[in-house]
């Protein structure tokens, strides 16, 4: 495995932990108790991986960041980093067009509560926070060429919600970190599922304009585009094949000339996420890109066969897999 000692390979993981609880502060008091079997099976999951760096979805931010610094110090990490996600994040304004305020959906992104279901970065190379390019307070309508919802030529829900919209419904973060061969960028981000809205297709545009912002960075359209190696990491929350969803979106980015459709494998194939049969069913939502500068080694989804003594315990952590490509510069 790679570390910051050695050129060896370094391994680079995402993984949607599921940990995401109902209320402010329950992660760091479950995480605390030390008996939560769930917790203690992603723990399981991360050591099984043996990752270098590692892309977390699904994990509640706090603002001390004291549930994350726990949680990595049980992982075995020594850095982390995480911003304030726009999940949970209060608009004041009816952002869903249901004619009530103060729901869940009305937040800048999908949450009961300010931070919940964020992102996190767990790793044992150092991270240059210092560096951090963060695109999450990017505006939806700022985008070129937005997929901008609307009935009856009208903006959804209205025009005073659209002006505060921003893209991202989780983040969408450019991390530096110092590699053993020297530094490469870390996006990563967690889409908006593309379904449970109405014939606005809300979710769905969103969904498609969220993955499509790493392909107008890397053209210089939005933001500052890396100059050297970088992995796009995440959960997309779209399928190629399968599924709901603008498949557009996905195609364009798993076909980009900078990047490499590495497709990890498991005991389901290339899936990573294990939902309800037979709607939505099995899919591949989750995703380590590599760009060009990189060797890809080796790659797989952490998905065991049903007799595996490890398969209970994936089960158990989280609906999703954890995915890891190997690689090398």
């Amino acid at each position: 495995m790679g570390t910051a000692a050695t050129a060896d390979p370094l391994r680079i993981a995402t993984y949607n932990t599921d940990l995401q609880r109902d209320g402010p502060g329950l992660f760091l008091r479950d995480s605390a108790r030390g008996e939560d079997e769930q917790i203690d099976a992603v723990l399981a999951v991360i050591a099984t991986a043996n990752a270098d760096v590692l892309a977390l979805q699904g994990i509640d931010y706090d603002l001390t960041s004291e549930a994350l610094s726990r949680f990595a110090k049980a992982a075995g990490y020594p850095h982390h980093f995480a911003l304030r996600p726009n999940t949970g994040m209060p608009t004041g304004l009816d952002m869903d067009g249901d004619g009530r305020l103060g729901g869940p959906r009305d937040a800048q992104g999908y949450g009961r509560f300010s931070g919940q279901g964020g992102m996190a970065i767990l790793s044992r190379l150092p991270i240059d926070a210092r560096n951090v390019q963060d695109l999450s307070s990017i505006l939806w309508r700022d985008v070129p060429g937005a997929l901008l919802p609307n009935v009856d030529g009208a903006p959804f829900p209205n025009e005073e919600a659209q002006a505060i919209q921003r893209l991202s419904t989780t983040g969408h973060w450019v991390v530096p970190i110092i590699g053993p061969n020297g530094p490469f960028d870390l996006l990563t981000f967690h889409a908006s599922p593309p379904v449970f809205d109405g014939p606005e297709d809300r979710n769905g545009k969103r969904n498609h304009d969220e993955i499509m912002l790493w392909l107008k960075l890397l053209d210089g359209t939005v933001g500052t585009a890396p100059t050297g190696p970088f992995v796009i990491t995440g959960d997309a929350n779209l399928d190629p094949v399968d599924g709901s969803g603008i498949k557009a979106a996905i195609e364009a980015l798993l076909g980009a000339p900078d990047l490499q459709n590495v497709a990890p494998r498991g005991h389901f194939g290339t899936d990573t996420v294990d939902w309800d049969d037979p709607v939505p069913g099995d899919l591949r939502v989750d995703y380590v890109l590599p760009s060009t500068h990189w060797r890809v080694i080796d790659s797989g989804v952490l998905w065991r066969d049903p007799d595996d003594p490890m398969a209970d315990t994936v089960a158990v952590a989280s609906r999703h897999r954890l995915i890891w490509v190997d690689l090398a510069y």
